[in-house]
């Protein structure tokens, strides 16, 4: 990773007013978390938007280093860069204390990015990208201001989460869903990485060639994971957070997901990784078939939908040739 002339900064917003729901529920008080880099110049049309997946945090410098930094395709030397921690989780932004939380929605996630940009005086949007549930926020932000940004570029995402993802939500929540959460968050990252992944990463990366009859690599694998993120993520916030991806749906305040996505007017560039089975490539099809301005890339990866994290050569080539 790059080292930046200006590090990235982290900072807080707090609303001095309540936020209605889309489910009916009310946040008497919100805090937004945020990370920003780079200056923004005199006309403002240097913004860089990113909005990131289920348990990742605001810092994109972090999570997606090859696309963040010096020669990169987003330079905080070039780029004023905004990434705002989504509501509900358990990196600043308000989230759930306990399970008496209300139900947020995508909807609602972007009504905070909204307040967090009039905060900042900021009102056209260069480019906005996002990966999974991070371009579920981008789609819907841009459905609802269909002239915000310039550019979009959704990876790995859809326009309404489908019955097969809500299915492996459901299965994680009722991991959690026992007298032990912490525990249960471990099996809930277990079975989720079965969908990040597939078949073929599996066996490219955990086959054991010993033929041994115990204490397989697959299985430590599975636990290890878990563990990982129950040292740095709280159940309550992944209990709600995979509500919230289950309830995306571009078409709610319109007449079909199809309509919601013929009102952008950005130029959009679509990223599907091939091997993808929870964000399979149908879903990436939909979108640029939708999108009045788009084009669809394809990307070549055995690591499932973790490729739009892992194929970083490829995506930051694609994303260059694009805001070039």
């Amino acid at each position: 990773m790059q080292t930046l002339l200006l590090p990235p900064k982290t900072s807080e917003l707090t609303l001095s007013k309540p936020i209605a729901l889309e489910g009916g529920g009310v946040l008497p008080q919100v805090t937004i978390n945020y990370t920003s880099a780079g200056e923004l110049n005199a006309d403002k049309s240097n913004v860089v938007w990113v909005f990131h997946a289920l348990t990742a945090n605001s810092d994109p410098f972090e999570w997606w280093p090859d696309l963040f930094g010096s020669g990169r395709a987003f330079d905080p030397e070039q780029h004023y860069i905004i990434c705002a921690n989504m509501l509900g989780s358990c990196y600043g932004t308000t989230g759930p204390e306990d399970y008496s939380f209300p139900i947020v929605t995508i909807r609602d996630m972007v009504k905070l990015h909204q307040e967090l940009r009039e905060s900042l005086g900021i009102e056209k949007i260069k480019i906005g990208i996002g990966g999974s549930m991070g371009g579920q926020q981008l789609l819907e932000w841009s459905v609802m201001e269909p002239e915000r940004f310039e550019k979009i570029i959704p990876i790995a995402t859809n326009a309404e989460h489908s019955a097969w993802g809500i299915a492996f939500n459901e299965a994680q929540r009722m991991a959690i869903d026992n007298p032990n959460p912490e525990k249960g968050l471990e099996a809930a990252r277990a079975v989720a990485m079965l969908s990040y992944r597939n078949y073929h990463a599996y066996e490219k990366t955990q086959k054991d060639e010993d033929k041994r009859i115990d204490q397989f690599s697959a299985s430590s694998y599975q636990r290890y994971q878990g563990e990982k993120l129950r040292k740095r993520f709280k159940p309550e916030s992944y209990y709600y957070l995979s509500k919230a991806m289950d309830s995306h749906h571009l078409g709610r305040h319109f007449e079909s997901s199809q309509a919601a996505l013929n009102r952008v007017v950005s130029d959009a560039l679509v990223i599907s990784i091939t091997s993808d089975i929870l964000f399979p490539t149908v879903e990436q099809e939909f979108l640029a078939h939708h999108l009045p301005h788009a084009k669809l890339e394809l990307v070549d990866s055995a690591f499932g939908h973790d490729g739009f994290l892992v194929e970083m050569e490829t995506i930051s080539r694609l994303v260059k040739d694009f805001i070039a």
